[in-house]
């Protein structure tokens, strides 16, 4: 085993005996601090992901950490994870909670600061230690980022080694940290989330996004449009939950594009154009690393796109017959596919065969007023998430104005080769035992009752 990982799993499972009989109010001031460090430091952290990573913005970030510390804590705060969870008189079952371990969790270089504050506040929400594989690529803003929580923890003397980062990654340590913790957490590409699978260890992991967006007929759209724009824009394009394509009836086409344009988007027609985006960013059929959560206008002068001034989104228009086009996976820049549909059970098809390209089990999005349309899209489409009338990239991973779980990980459930089809959070960083009381006055019915 390399040393510096037995190390560190040592000093986490010495930690993790330490804090297995705190109280929910010792787990709760913890988990509180973790969120605050974050909110409180964001400038600093959001300026130091960019730099590090290279990806991304720093308005975009700086809303990310300001935001998804204080709906995660607030989505925390009153809930139970210690003792006793629930007593069910009916069912004789009363619940108790108990840590999981040792969790090891890989964290994505797009994502350095707040996937590992959430996994941290799951995690030790449970009286789980948890060890931090940080990327590479962005070691130094969160082993900073664990520092500062260490440094606030103080006043309450807790074991430090709760909370741990490895400060030397690399592809063997990651593998190793896999198999030697209890439970994983990976939250990174699909090579990864392959490894956590294979580590021999209970695991939780994330596929790739590709949120297709359903335009249905009679909706505000102006206000639709706008919320793509933010989704799309978020961050640079760099949040696996942001709007990849618009699904738009045919008879909508020419007011759709018209308030397109009006909000920045640039609407590439022309196969020359097409075809030289997509040899840009999609060489031999996969995004290029180097556009990755750049700017548009960095992409399209290096593609030799002209845009007019200001645009902020390149929307590429695809036939419904080129089934093959590049443009229908996720774009991780400021990029949206456009697609019409002349019948709803046309958009749901565009919609799947998408999915089946990349990003089956993620999430997709619905801007509609009907109804059966919006389950008739929950039963069709192979997805975990249904974001209706939002901003998907913002409000998928949890919001205040919707009741997902608030995370920085989505389960894509077997569609995406992974174990959960939600959003990841402390419950499933828990043990739970389950006490069974013999019912009282109980009724058996008889074999003719049961089957006739």
């Amino acid at each position: 085993m390399n040393e510096e990982i037995k190390s560190i799993i040592n000093r986490s499972r010495t930690a993790l005996k330490e804090i297995e009989n705190y109280s929910q109010s010792q787990v709760d001031q913890l988990v509180k601090i973790i969120g605050k460090v974050v909110f409180d430091n964001a400038e600093l952290f959001a300026r130091l992901a960019v730099e590090e990573s290279g990806m991304g913005n720093y308005e975009d970030k700086l809303k990310k950490k300001y935001g998804k510390s204080r709906i995660i804590w607030y989505s925390l705060k009153d809930k139970k994870s210690v003792g006793v969870l629930s007593r069910d008189e009916e069912t004789g079952i009363t619940e108790i909670a108990k840590p999981v371990g040792v969790v090891g969790a890989v964290q994505p270089c797009t994502n350095p600061i707040v996937t590992p504050m959430a996994n941290a506040m799951a995690a030790i929400k449970g009286r789980n230690s948890i060890i931090v594989m940080p990327h590479p690529r962005t070691v130094n803003c969160t082993k900073l980022f664990i520092d500062k929580v260490h440094e606030a923890w103080k006043h309450l003397s807790p074991p430090d080694d709760i909370l741990l980062c490895v400060e030397n990654p690399s592809i063997e340590m990651t593998g190793e940290l896999m198999k030697q913790a209890d439970v994983v957490v990976a939250t990174g590409g699909p090579g990864m989330v392959k490894s956590a699978y294979s580590s021999g260890k209970p695991s939780f992991g994330v596929g790739p996004g590709n949120v297709q967006c359903i335009f249905d007929l009679n909706i505000d759209v102006k206000k639709s449009i706008e919320m793509v724009l933010i989704g799309r824009t978020f961050d640079n394009g760099i949040i696996c939950s942001g709007e990849q394509s618009i699904i738009m009836p045919t008879s909508m086409r020419s007011e759709i594009e018209a308030e397109m344009k009006n909000q920045g988007f640039h609407i590439i027609n022309s196969e020359s154009e097409k075809s030289a985006l997509a040899t840009y960013t999609f060489p031999n059929g996969h995004i290029a690393k180097e556009v990755v959560g750049q700017s548009i206008e960095k992409i399209a002068k290096a593609a030799g796109i002209i845009m007019p001034e200001g645009t902020r989104v390149i929307a590429v228009c695809i036939d419904n017959d080129d089934t093959e086009s590049v443009f229908r996976k996720e774009k991780m820049f400021n990029a949206v596919a456009l697609f019409c549909y002349d019948t709803f059970e046309q958009a749901l098809a565009i919609l799947n065969h998408n999915l089946s390209m990349e990003g089956r089990g993620h999430s997709v999005c619905i801007h509609s007023n009907d109804a059966q349309h919006i389950e008739q899209l929950g039963l069709s489409a192979k997805a975990s998430r249904v974001i209706v009338n939002a901003v998907s990239a913002t409000t998928t991973g949890g919001s205040f104005t919707n009741g997902l779980g608030p995370t920085s990980t989505l389960g894509c459930g077997s569609w995406g080769n992974n174990s959960i089809s939600e959003n990841f959070t402390y419950k499933h960083l828990l043990n739970i035992t389950r006490v069974a009381m013999p019912l009282k006055d109980v009724y058996i019915p008889s074999d003719e009752e049961l089957w006739g």
